[in-house]
Formats: structure tokens, C-alpha cells, sequence
């Protein structure tokens, strides 16, 4: 009796436990960043909270027109609808004393984000 009902407990912990993994999905993200505002740039990037972003470095944004507009695509192994982000030139944060972006997936595989330096 007592091995039957360890058996019953065991594997309903173990459905239990395989019951609670979040799916996980491919986002793919394209940044474009509008910095015309600035001057003397010559680093350009972005920063967040969820692979492969980081709050420590940053993923490094390409010019499409020098000093003008960046761009920058990537992807991330997420089963969040959203994520947080700040960008960065000449590595100075924008938006100081205030949130994140918060940036949300679109129900497809790619995000276009476009946005202005320093400006919601």
C-alpha cells in the first residue's frame, strides 16, 4: 500500500513539475534609433534586462547613415510579451532618473522598434 501511494505521489509531482515550463519563442528584434539631435558620436548601443542584452555592456548599434540613424538586429529566446531597454551613445545612458523602454513583441517572429534617443 504505502509503495503505491509513493508511486501515485511521485508522478504527480513529476507532471506537476513538468506542467509549470513556460514555452519559450525566437523574437526577433530590429532597433532603429534615431541620435541626429547629438554630435561627436562614436558609439552607439543599446542596453537591457534579458539576453542578449545586459545592463553591464552594450550590444553595439550600426550606423545607416553616420551620426544620424542606427540600427541593430537580434534575437531573443524569450516566453516574455516584452522587454526592457535603455540605448546608449558614446556609453551615457538616455533617459536618466527615469523607466526602461518597455519594448513588446509582436505576435510574429520579428519587432521593429523605432525611436528617438532620449525621447519616449
Amino acid at each position: 500500500m504505502r509503495n503505491k501511494f509513493l508511486l501515485t505521489f511521485g508522478t504527480s509531482i513529476l507532471l506537476w513539475m513538468t506542467g509549470c515550463v513556460q514555452k519559450t519563442y525566437h523574437k526577433t528584434l530590429v532597433f532603429e534609433l534615431d541620435v541626429s539631435a547629438l554630435k561627436n558620436i562614436s558609439h552607439v548601443g543599446v542596453r537591457g534586462s534579458d539576453k542578449p542584452l545586459n545592463w553591464e555592456s552594450d550590444l553595439g548599434m550600426t550606423a545607416v547613415k553616420k551620426d544620424t540613424t542606427y540600427t541593430l538586429t537580434t534575437t531573443f529566446v524569450t516566453g516574455y510579451k516584452f522587454t526592457g531597454i535603455k540605448f546608449t551613445v558614446n556609453d551615457e545612458f538616455e533617459l536618466k532618473e527615469k523607466g526602461n523602454r518597455r519594448v513588446y513583441f509582436e505576435e510574429g517572429d520579428t519587432t521593429y522598434y523605432k525611436a528617438v534617443f532620449d525621447n519616449i
